[in-house]
């Protein structure tokens, strides 16, 4: 089953699609591995995405200054900030299944 992300207007397209591009470049090809690595090092979980912002990976693996992943989600609406939140679970779940196996501790839902 494919997911489908609901039609949901955005409020503040330029900062979504800011932060929407970070995540995509967090979880591009090249730079998943780095990215999962750096959750593994802070004892992330992939899923927790305000464990995520706390620890400024996005920003890391996207390379941008630290705090910006955050600042963009945080000046979203409530709308835009669940429309984010889809989107990332969607990139935490396309990542390849041998990426995925490497880093199994941080994908375990306990």
């Amino acid at each position: 089953m494919k997911f489908e992300q609901g039609l949901i207007k955005v409020e503040k397209e330029r900062e979504f699609d800011d932060l929407k591009s970070a995540i995509v470049r967090a979880f591009a090809a090249d730079r998943v591995a780095k990215y999962l690595k750096e959750l593994d090092s802070r004892n992330v979980r992939v899923r927790d995405l305000d464990a995520v912002f706390a620890v400024n990976a996005i920003d890391a693996a996207a390379e941008e200054k630290a705090g910006t992943a955050r600042s963009l989600y945080k000046s979203l609406p409530v709308s835009d900030q669940s429309q984010v939140r889809e989107f990332y679970l969607s990139k935490v779940e396309e990542v390849d299944r041998a990426v995925r196996a490497k880093f199994q501790k941080l994908y375990q839902y306990y």
